[in-house]
């Protein structure tokens, strides 16, 4: 055995064991690239950029203790990357066709016996190139992932150096992986917890800090308490087409971006979230096709978990898995835009001061420790109330070159646990926001009905928006809600107003170029 033998912590453990018949916790992605770039460039680039993160050289091998990420001794770049041919059915586009193919590779197990990853290069696709990507998920998460995707673009930066490990046990792994991540600045950075959550980890996180007395404590305490609480006794999800038992065949999904200045307008001028009107917007599309497909979603709310990021983004070149769980509900009932979002905002902003995804980190981490049994029984109780998996991924600003091609388009696609059969996923890149979906055949044959519809919901948002209240009319409004729809009355300054005002006048000039033939 190789002396750069490294323990897995108990959470990529708990990932690597969550493998099913069905769904596969692979971490699928696919890059649009132009010009097209050549096979040998791809391998020269992942040997002189991907390999400088030693995870990529090592694969998984299996002890009485658990399992180690151990060198690949008969590690060959070429045999991590495949190049393809699209294979095209009559009357099929090349995006069906592409469609087609990642949806296979998404239910095609990785080589357990080399590292677990896999580039797929389609040389001649759409004028250029295109690359189907799969990566456990055990090597890390999105966030850190995306890490990685910046660090081998053109012009990236080699991973700062790893501080040693030690023996390779797990040490103090909550302590490393939980608490002192948890800083003030962190909490911050991923724009989820109150001020009150955050101070409280920052109080945990750095326990040689006084306390500011014992209320604060019992004030965490209980709220502990009381997430602990709602995760064990959440209901069973609404039932609709969309919730079952998979089969294991897949789909996949994308749309065209959209503009991601039209969506902070929008957002500015609601006083939302850029989130919750992206949110706004799924659970529009999905509500629109249960409807079309002749089901009835009046009423109805579907459950998703959405990873939420627990470590410093500085940290993410390190991979591994450092995010927490929370339980999202969608209003998929209701159809009229505003009224959504905000059900949306109100839904967030009640887990603003929420442990839960600590606490399902927790959880996670503790199966890796179980027995394989007892594990998919613990992810199998979240699997059971929910209807889908959704993350959303912040991304560069500008394009990226790879290889000196544009990457004119980038989509990634989450994993489903148990019998869990929708991913949804968000990714801001370019100056756009991306949307993809992964379904069940079983459950939902035709993804793209679904994706077809987000830009037709956020089409609705912003000409609701334009009809909404300007200027002095808006302050007047305000402390009553945005006209019967809106969130907890607040006070409206004149600067408020102004800015609303300036949201709405950009999102005027979106729905004025989004009209111009």
């Amino acid at each position: 055995m190789s002396s750069a033998a490294e323990r897995m912590s108990r959470v990529d453990t708990a990932w690597l064991r969550m493998d099913s018949d069905v769904n596969l916790m692979m971490i699928v992605g696919v890059w649009l690239l132009a010009p097209a770039v050549s096979y040998e460039a791809v391998c020269e680039r992942l040997r002189t950029a991907l390999l400088r993160y030693p995870r990529f050289r090592q694969k998984v091998v299996e002890d009485a203790l658990g399992y180690l990420w151990v060198d690949d001794e008969h590690f060959d770049i070429e045999r991590h990357v495949s190049r393809e041919r699209l294979a095209r059915r009559r009357g099929q586009s090349e995006r069906q066709a592409l469609q087609e193919r990642t949806a296979e590779l998404a239910t095609t197990p990785l080589d357990r016996e080399h590292p677990l990853w896999h580039w797929h290069l389609i040389e001649d696709y759409e004028g250029g190139s295109a690359i189907i990507i799969r990566i456990h998920h055990c090597i890390g998460d999105g966030i850190a992932l995306m890490s990685v995707l910046l660090s081998i673009t053109d012009g990236g930066h080699a991973p700062p150096r790893r501080r040693p490990r030690g023996n390779g046990r797990d040490g103090d792994w909550l302590a490393d992986t939980v608490v002192r991540p948890l800083t003030d600045l962190t909490v911050r950075a991923i724009g989820l917890y109150g001020e009150g959550v955050a101070r409280s980890l920052d109080l945990l996180a750095h326990p040689g800090k006084p306390l500011a007395g014992s209320l604060d404590m019992a004030r965490v305490a209980l709220q502990v308490a009381s997430d602990a609480a709602s995760l064990a006794l959440m209901p069973d999800d609404s039932p609709t087409r969309l919730k079952g038992h998979p089969i294991g065949l897949k789909r996949v999904a994308w749309c065209e971006p959209l503009p991601l200045d039209d969506v902070k307008a929008v957002a500015k001028a609601m006083h939302c979230t850029v989130n919750d009107v992206l949110l706004s917007c799924v659970a529009g599309a999905i509500g629109a096709y249960l409807r079309e497909v002749g089901d009835d979603p009046a009423g109805k709310e579907i459950r998703a978990m959405v990873p939420v990021n627990l470590r410093p983004l500085e940290q993410a070149h390190e991979l591994g898995n450092g995010f927490g769980l929370v339980p999202l509900v969608l209003p998929i009932g209701i159809e009229h835009p505003i009224e959504r979002l905000y059900a949306v905002h109100a839904r967030m902003s009640q887990l603003k001061d929420s442990y839960q995804p600590l606490l399902a980190f927790l959880i996670l981490a503790a199966s890796g420790l179980l027995v394989k049994p007892a594990q998919d029984l613990v992810t199998g109780l979240f699997a059971k109330k929910t209807t889908a998996v959704m993350t959303n991924v912040p991304g560069p600003r500008e394009p990226l070159k790879f290889c000196g091609s544009t990457l004119r388009q980038n989509m990634f696609w989450v994993p489903q646990s148990g019998h869990i059969g929708m991913g949804v996923s968000i990714l801001s890149y370019g100056g756009g926001v991306q949307f993809g979906l992964i379904t069940d055949k079983k459950l939902c044959p035709e993804p793209q009905k679904i994706i077809d519809r987000f830009a037709p919901e956020f089409a609705k948002l912003l000409w609701v928006t334009m009809m909404l209240p300007w200027g002095d009319q808006l302050e007047a409004l305000e402390p009553n809600g945005s006209p019967g729809y809106g969130p907890p009355a607040r006070s409206a300054s004149p600067a408020r107003s102004r800015a609303a005002s300036g949201g709405r006048r950009r999102a005027a000039r979106a729905s004025a170029s989004a009209s111009t033939p």
